[in-house]
């Protein structure tokens, strides 16, 4: 019996070969999707035309091989093999898009032989030989590819029939541009602007806290400590009088404190997952979150390097199977200089290992999941020297990072004694809090790691605390040189990409509907850890984005589609429109519906949506972009968005992802030489170079524009209450000037 392993990419390939050889059969990888779906002129010559159209063909739109990267290639060697074997295995990820990568392919050619499925969440061999010998018949999986299915399609047909219904109705008539539409690219323009009115309708609150000095009456000379009057945020104080009224009180108070003691313990953080090394590399270096993933991705694969694990994960634990591996990673680590000294950290120079959810060894946690926590890779631990000496400094960053998770991750807790000091002061009859909190560290375990004034993100600890005297509970203390410190209430900060990625992560912090907010958690919000960089780079490319250094904002094209959709069509904006797909699919994967049920209940509700648009009364969009660009970016757009969850793409998501934002994949990094996009799991491909020039600015595109215009008059209002606000003078030109207004605002307006 011939048998054939289709695994979703080489490294998959490479890493069964590695297993187990040829024991199972052969083994060819695919690059992702291998297929594509249709254009919409391809199933409707007369859907070429852009028109305010539902673009649903009667059945489904129909696969076709797929022309990027090396992807023909691939498909035809696959399609050969399956003429010659009577038996398949699909080895490709175990998660909804895993399964559609495999199985899209048998159904496209026809195939008709078994199919058994081999399903793992790690490449390591252990995990590998247990996978192929527990061997489960594809069928089985039949409602999960039902339900891949019916999101490509839905996808497709939801993203296009807004986009070209969107810049249809709502372009500026004269102006040129694509309103691109997409169920996660417009709620994560949403939540950007969200931000951005937050900031704008913020109004800046002045509130005081009073500062004391204590001596205790034990203590000796340099004995004296800080006490501080600081109350939560909705009892601040917010009158002068009553501020100086409670340090006058407290001059030379004297009166008992009250001390608790208390020994604590501190797990070390999570590991890394895509999301989390872009929020941190954001924080740290101010990169994006192209180039968080850009150099993750040549760390994974770079020729000669192959340092790391799979850089698009998806989750912050690690299988138990990889528990045997952390001696050996860690020997390794800490023989090389950075970290050697580490070692006197450790518990007798053996790994802590904490298993279950609350640790980082958790199988349960993996379920359904592809990939696990990103962490150095065990298979090259013999040659690490020589690897690291090919590094470019941003990936020496990069790999230093992931090392200090790993390393923390199985040392020791952090412990330390905390000291809580308390004094009431009579103020008018009531009691009034001064507090004081010590502490002082009596193991610094994994802290060592990242350093002793740096947590997992790279900021600051919150607020270093004093080290007190020697201090017993009852003793008398006297308060002396009272201050009353002015404070004032600040607005959130701009998102910058790596936390707007967070932002989209954790998605269902804006939505208010309980069983929407759960389901968003559990599909771990919206766009997936390959995508969200590229759906930020396609919301900047069509100057709906821009940033003013490593922040993000709207342009007011932006602002203007995001208040018109919200007011007309409230749905496009919402993330919770991904949960109720999700649970939507979720009834195909349990047979509780059936997927043509699924797409042309989303059908419909697009149907709607465009109905609403057509009918809306709303504002029309200036995208700004110059008529040259224009045409380049419709025709591009007429193609098909990448319908698929983490690995597709089609013409338009090569573009940019102009017409998607469903799932549309992020391609993988490529060389600054290359002009092909590749797929995101086309891990074999030829990486970018780290400095790779960056994109377009959509600001830059609009300044001709921009300049020729005057600001609006909701912009030149709120610049003048802004300086009348901040006591500011407004520079004549920010009165005639479009631009001149835009920098005031966005010096001032932080």
């Amino acid at each position: 019996m011939a048998t054939l392993i289709i695994t979703e990419k080489s490294s998959q390939a490479k890493d069964l070969r590695a297993a187990f050889g040829d024991r199972y059969g052969r083994i060819l990888p695919a690059e992702g999707h291998l297929l594509r779906l249709a254009e919409p002129d391809e199933v409707d010559p007369e859907w070429k035309r852009w028109s305010p159209t539902l673009l649903k063909p009667d059945g489904l739109y129909p696969t076709k091989p797929d022309s990027g990267g090396n992807k023909t290639a691939k498909f035809q060697a696959i399609k050969a093999a399956l003429k010659a074997c009577d038996h398949v295995i699909l080895a490709t990820d175990c998660d909804r898009e895993g399964q559609l990568i495999g199985q899209e392919i048998l159904e496209h050619v026809g195939y008709r032989g078994r199919v058994q499925r081999a399903l793992f969440t790690a490449q390591d061999p252990k995990t590998l030989r247990d996978a192929f010998a527990k061997l489960k018949p594809n069928d089985e999986l039949r409602p999960l590819y039902e339900a891949a299915v019916a999101r490509q399609q839905a996808d497709q047909i939801f993203n296009l029939s807004l986009t070209r219904t969107a810049t249809k109705t709502l372009l500026a008539p004269g102006t040129r541009g694509v309103i691109g539409i997409g169920r996660v690219k417009t709620p994560t323009l949403s939540i950007v602007c969200l931000r951005e009115l937050e900031i704008r309708n913020f109004k800046p609150e002045d509130y005081f806290e009073i500062v004391a000095t204590a001596t205790a009456g034990t203590t000796v000379d340099g004995g004296a400590f800080t006490m501080r009057h600081a109350p939560a945020p909705k009892d601040r104080i917010k009158d002068r009088a009553r501020a100086e009224a409670i340090a006058k009180a407290a001059d030379q108070h004297r009166g008992p404190l009250s001390v608790t003691v208390e020994e604590k313990r501190q797990a070390p953080p999570k590991l890394y997952d895509l999301p989390a090394l872009q929020k941190t590399c954001g924080q740290r270096w101010g990169w994006t979150a192209d180039r968080t993933l850009s150099v993750a991705q040549e760390l994974y694969d770079g020729d000669g390097k192959k340092l790391i694990t799979y850089p698009r994960a998806e989750a912050r634990y690690l299988s138990e199977n990889q528990i045997g591996d952390a001696p050996a990673i860690v020997g390794a680590l800490t023989r090389l200089r950075g970290f050697a000294h580490l070692e006197d950290h450790m518990d007798v120079g053996r790994p802590v290992i904490r298993k279950g959810k609350s640790g980082h060894f958790c199988d349960k946690a993996l379920e359904g999941v592809s990939h696990h926590a990103v962490i150095p890779n065990v298979n090259v631990l013999d040659d690490l020297e020589s690897r690291l000496s090919r590094l470019t400094d941003d990936e020496k960053r990069l790999f230093a990072l992931v090392c200090r998770s790993y390393l923390a991750a199985v040392m020791p807790d952090y412990e330390y004694r905390q000291t809580s000091v308390a004094m009431a002061v009579p103020v008018e009859g009531n009691p009034v809090p001064f507090r004081a909190v010590g502490r002082i560290p009596l193991k610094l375990g994994w802290k060592a790691a990242f350093g002793s004034a740096e947590s997992e993100s790279g900021k600051p600890e919150e607020e270093a605390e004093q080290t007190l005297p020697p201090l017993t509970d009852g003793e008398p203390a006297t308060l002396s040189d009272p201050k009353v410190e002015a404070k004032r209430t600040q607005a959130p900060p701009r998102y910058n990409e790596g936390t707007l990625v967070d932002a989209m992560q954790n998605a269902w912090r804006f939505v208010e509907d309980p069983a929407l907010r759960d389901r968003l958690k559990e599909a771990k919000g919206i766009g997936t850890p390959a995508t969200r960089a590229e759906v930020i780079k396609g919301l900047r490319k069509q100057n709906l984005l821009d940033a003013d250094g490593k922040w993000l904002m709207p342009t007011p094209a932006g602002l203007q589609l995001f208040e018109t959709l919200r007011a007309a069509a409230p749905a496009l904006v919402d993330p919770g429109t991904t949960a109720l797909w999700e649970m939507k699919l979720d009834e195909v994967v349990t047979g509780r519906a059936d997927f043509r049920a699924v797409i042309d209940a989303i059908a419909g509700e697009a149907g709607r949506l465009i109905g609403v648009l057509l009918g809306s009364r709303g504002g029309t969009v200036d995208l700004g972009v110059p008529a040259v660009k224009a045409r380049f970016t419709k025709r591009r757009a007429t193609g098909a968005p990448r319908a698929t969850g983490s690995r597709s793409r089609t013409k338009a998501a090569a573009s940019g992802a102009v017409a998607g934002g469903g799932d549309a994949a992020a391609p993988k990094p490529r060389r600054a030489r290359k002009t092909k996009t590749k797929t995101a799991t086309a891990v074999e491909a030829a990486p970018m170079n780290v400095e790779a020039a960056p994109a377009p600015s959509a600001a830059g595109e609009a300044s001709g524009a921009a300049r020729r215009r005057e600001p609006t008059d909701k912009m030149v209002a709120f610049a003048r209450s802004l300086a009348e606000r901040k006591g500011i003078a407004l520079p004549d030109p920010c009165m005639r000037d479009f631009d001149q207004c835009r920098q005031f605002l966005d010096q001032h307006a932080r």
